[in-house]
């Protein structure tokens, strides 16, 4: 996999978590259920970018190799 493709992902991904964590910072969910889900995305974002990343490290390692 190219390697500017997951760093293009990681990029969009972290574009997209930092809104909700703004959004949520700014006190705009309006309810218990809506904070809740806005955290999962947040934690379902956290989670790919860590994948990403690891695969990213993995990647390198082989072309080290």
């Amino acid at each position: 996999m190219d390697r500017q493709i997951l760093d293009h992902l990681h990029s969009k991904l972290e574009e997209r978590r930092v809104e909700l964590v703004d959004f949520l910072g700014r006190g705009n969910a309006t309810t218990y259920d809506a904070y809740k889900e806005l955290c999962g995305q947040i934690r379902g974002l956290q989670s790919a970018q860590t994948e990403i990343a690891d695969l990213v490290r993995r990647m390198k390692e082989i072309n080290d190799d």
